[in-house]
Parts: structure tokens; sequence; C-alpha cells
């Protein structure tokens, strides 16, 4: 009983310890609205893609509805980076909240007095992908201003993560309750609302952005160009972020895509449908909410070694489909894939705001996402074809067999491998240590 009565204090301390940046007044602030914003943004694809099945539309008008969102992202990313670096981070986040508060909030008002036509939902999701197109590389520089100690920037992430990791999970489920029983405009309201949050939440900062980049007022002959070309340098010039990126981007096109495309046809086939399917993802959203916990309070000495070995598991849940195993073991696989995903970002994020210089950030970030997610879509659109001709086990067994294979190669990179904390992570800076 005396050692159970000693354990209890101490778990409670390291509790304590892995929470504690919750303690430092930008990050609460800025986790409160970002943690609800983030419930909004899944819940809303589910509401979106009922406004279209509802008002008649067809599988064809959701995919140029879906397509809208996801091509203003990819066009407007880099420049995003660019906005961000020379403003700062804050008053970029906050121009693209508001912007999606006001969006959504005209597309609620639209569903309510009326069915919208495809052309319309169009248009406003387009503004709603151009939004988060301008968020995103912003939300990687804004980070590193919220906590006053470095050995804290981890556990930021990795709350970060937990937060996207539990509205993965929980959002979509929650949007269909509320779609079933009001519809789809109601969700688009609750959207409108949690964006406006983020907003007051971004407002309250006191000194966000100062400590990462303090941008200043750009010369008029600097132009956007310039700094597209400093932040590719600045890019180009650490291996370990370019390797990386390439890992991800055919991670995404490889791995990723076969399995959400042809994922739901192996298990309406064999595992036991939508059902089945749905458990799949699900317990690969626990994982991710089980790996964020796991990170809390923990830094591994050679942090992107460990986040490469994370992404070794992303080819379980492909082998698992590709071999025909049973529901149990392929859930297992998502499971250990998720916990893989959450431990990778936390880890990466943490890095690259610890190497790149705060004044490039955005930018850096910005290669880094495009670069990862630009083959993704090619992958939707390939992988249903090309497993009609070989079959959906033959593409999914090689993403497979191309994910372990490459978690190998980038290990084999010293950069990735041998790297600290405190590595420049630069090709002229000696590389790993």
């Amino acid at each position: 009983m005396a050692v159970d009565a000693d354990l209890v204090p101490a778990r409670r301390t390291r509790l304590r310890s892995r929470l504690s940046v919750l303690g430092e007044h930008d990050f609460r602030w800025f986790f409160a609205g970002y943690a609800t914003s983030l419930f909004g943004s899944s819940m809303a694809p589910v509401a979106v893609a009922f406004a279209v099945l509802d008002g008649g539309g067809s599988g064809t008008d959701l995919g140029w509805v879906m397509a809208a969102r996801i091509l203003p992202i990819v066009l407007v990313m880099l420049a995003g980076g660019v906005v961000a670096d020379r403003l700062g981070s804050r008053r970029v986040m906050l121009a693209a909240d508001v912007l999606r508060c006001g969006v959504q909030g005209v597309f609620a008002a639209a569903l309510a007095v009326g069915h919208a036509p495809v052309w319309a939902m169009v248009g406003l999701v387009a503004v709603w992908g151009l939004g988060e197109g301008v968020f995103l590389p912003a939300l990687g520089a804004l980070v590193p201003g919220l906590v006053a100690r470095q050995e804290s920037l981890a556990d930021a992430n990795a709350l970060l993560g937990l937060a996207r990791s539990v509205a993965t999970v929980a959002g979509p489920a929650l949007a269909g309750v509320l779609v079933a029983w009001s519809g789809p405009a109601s969700v688009l309201l609750v959207d409108a609302v949690t964006y406006g949050v983020g907003v007051l939440a971004l407002a309250r900062l006191v000194v966000a952005g100062l400590a990462v980049a303090a941008p200043a007022e750009p010369d008029a002959s600097d132009s956007m160009l310039a700094d597209l070309r400093e932040g590719w340098s600045e890019f180009r010039s650490r291996p370990w972020l370019w390797v990386t990126t390439v890992q991800m981007a055919f991670f995404n096109l490889l791995v990723w895509a076969p399995f959400l495309v042809l994922g739901p046809l192996t298990a309406q086939r064999g595992l036991g449908g939508a059902r089945a399917w749905g458990l799949v993802m699900g317990l690969y959203g626990a994982g991710a909410v089980l790996g964020g916990l796991v990170m809390l309070g923990r830094r591994p000495a050679r942090p992107l070694a460990v986040a490469t070995v994370a992404t070794l598991g992303w080819a379980l849940p492909s082998a698992a489909l590709a071999t025909g195993a049973p529901l149990l073991w392929t859930a297992a696989a998502a499971l250990v894939a998720g916990a893989g995903s959450a431990v990778c970002g936390a880890l990466y994020e943490t890095t690259m705001q610890r190497w790149v210089p705060g004044d490039v950030l955005a930018r850096v970030t910005a290669f880094g996402g495009l670069g990862a997610f630009v083959l993704g879509p090619l992958g939707l659109a390939a992988a249903g074809p090309l497993a009609d001709r070989v079959g959906a086990g033959a593409v999914l067994g090689f993403g497979a067999v191309w994910q372990l294979a490459a978690g190998v190669l980038v290990l084999a990179v010293r950069e990735v491998r041998c790297a600290g904390w405190d590595s420049p992570g630069r090709a002229s800076g000696g590389g790993a240590g």
C-alpha cells in the first residue's frame, strides 16, 4: 500500500509536468480556440456532402465540390507562407479565420433559406479552401512563439496533434447526428461559430509571433518571387527536410490514397462492409489519440530517427488488407498506424520549428506541406483504375512494401538517423550531430 500511495503523487507530478505548457497564457488561449475550430472543420465535410446529395446532386457534382476545396489550398499555400513571414503569422491566421467564419455563415444561411445550386457551393467551398491554404503555413510558424521554453515545444505540438486526432474521430460522428436531426445548415452554422471562437482566441494572444519571426516591414523592392526563392533555398539546404518531404509525397501517392479508395472496397467484399471499415478508421483515429498522449513529456534523443521508425507502421493496414487478414488484425494494424502518425507528426513539427529560422519558417512549412500533398490527388484518381487492371491486393501490397523500403532508405540518410534536438539541420552546417 505504501508503494501505491507513493506512486499516485509521482504520476500526478509527471502529468502536471507534461501539461505545464497549458499554463502559458498564449498557448492556452490558442489551444482552446484551435481545438474548437478543429471540431467545426472536421464536421463541415459531412454537411457539405449531404447538402449536395440532398439537393439532388450526383456523385460527379460532389466530386466537383470537394475538389473546389483542395485546389485553392494547393494554389495559395506558397503565397500564404510568404505573406505569413512578411506580416506575421497571427495576423494572417486572424484574417483566415474571419474569412472562413464568414463563408461558412453564408453557406449555412443559403442552405437554411433554400437549396444552393452546385455552382454556388463550389464557389463557397473554394473560398473556404482559400482560407485554409493561407492558414496552414502560418500555423507552423506561430507555435514556437506561443511557448516560453523550447523544452515545451514538443509538448505543445503533441497537444495540438492530440486535438486534431480527437476532432477527426469525434467531429464526423457528431456531424452525422446533427445532419440527421436538423440538416446540413445547422452543422455549417456550428462550424462558423467555431471559427469565431478561433478569432477571439487569436485576438487574446499577447506575444504571438514576436518570438518566432518579428517580421520587419518589407522593402518595396522585395518581391514575392524573391521571398519564394529564399524559402526554397532554406528548404533545399536541409537534406533531412526534403528527404522526408519526398517520403511523404510518395506515401500519399502509393500508400494512403490507395488505402482510402480501395480500403472500403476491400471491406465491402470481405471484412463486413461499412461497419467493419468504420471500425478500422475509428481505431486509426484512436491510435492517433493514443500516440499524442504517449508523446506528452517525451523527447527522444534522435527525434527524426524515431519519427521515421514510426512511419514504418503505416505499411501495416495496407498489408493487412492486401493479404486478406481478419478484421481484428486489420483494425489492430490501423491502431498502430494511427499511433505512428501522431508520433511522427509531433516530432517532425517540433524539429522543423527548432531548426528553421523563424523569419522563413512559414515559407519552409509551405514548401514542405505542398510537396507532401501534391501527389495525393493523383493517387486518389489512379487507385481505382489501377486496381481494375492488377487487383486491389496488388496495389495495396505494393504500397505496404514501398512504405517499409522508403522508411529504411530515409533512415540511411545521416541527417535523419543521427540528428539530435540541437542539430543545425543544414547541408552547409555539417548535418547531423
